[in-house]
């Protein structure tokens, strides 16, 4: 599915005439030839994040438009994985979790933070970031693409919940693509030959990139462990819909 190049911490998913769906940057739907995971350094603070991607992309000496995705973690770190008509690229970092404890676990009476505090953000410019590039070489309807999009941040939250006990990071992204010139694919639920292998490719290329990441390190147990991070310890107001 991808011809990967990795040049000065920027990772390039390369696969002509792609209809892509991004979370990232700029999100949202772009037909191109290639997608982005960039590296930025320790103590990076943000600035205009396109005109940054840019400067990354041309100075690394690529020249073809796409989706970006940004990380704090290195991409010696990235890993594929790749099952019949998809793969998965990975990068995995774990400074900034997120964390969805069960309602009847929470302490109702000690107030929680507003939505736009800092402290509930906790988006503090080069966390750890979870970053999921994964493409099909099947033509999806813009539907299905977006059913794609799910599936695979459904195996995210599966195998990171498994794995640290996180539900994700407060700075996850995915982008996903298909080829459209390839066989006419209408859905991509998880009993579906591109959902399943989607399921199985993000799952053993997350598992795979948290060990190449953790390798020499433990990984926080805990976001009070974590440099950064966030567990929803709000609580909505539950009602019959009339």
């Amino acid at each position: 599915m991808f011809e990967t190049t990795i040049t000065d911490g920027v990772l390039q998913a390369r696969r002509p005439h792609t209809d892509w769906l991004s979370t990232g940057v700029d999100g949202g739907r772009q037909h191109a030839d290639a997608a982005y995971n960039v590296t930025v350094p320790t103590g990076w603070e943000k600035t205009d994040l396109r005109a940054y991607i840019d400067r990354r992309v041309a100075d690394a000496g690529f020249d073809a438009d796409g989706p970006a995705l940004l990380t704090g973690v290195e991409q010696r770190h990235a890993r594929r994985a790749a099952l019949d008509p998809v793969e998965a690229i990975v990068t995995a970092g774990l400074s900034n979790p997120a964390t969805l404890p069960p309602r009847d676990s929470i302490d109702t009476s000690t107030p929680t933070p507003e939505s736009g505090d800092a402290e509930c953000n906790a988006d503090h410019g080069h966390p750890g970031t979870i970053n999921i590039i994964v493409g099909t070489s099947r033509a999806l309807p813009p539907a299905a693409l977006a059913s794609l999009l799910a599936s695979v941040v459904e195996a995210k939250t599966a195998t990171l919940a498994r794995r640290t006990g996180f539900t994700g990071t407060t700075s996850d992204a995915v982008i996903v693509g298909s080829d459209p010139d390839g066989e006419p694919t209408r859905f991509v639920g998880s009993a579906t030959a591109v959902g399943n292998a989607a399921r199985a490719c993000v799952r053993d290329g997350l598992t795979a990139a948290l060990d190449a990441r953790y390798q020499n390190e433990e990984h926080p147990e805990s976001v009070g462990d974590a440099d950064h991070g966030i567990e929803t310890t709000a609580t909505a107001t539950v009602s019959t819909p009339r």
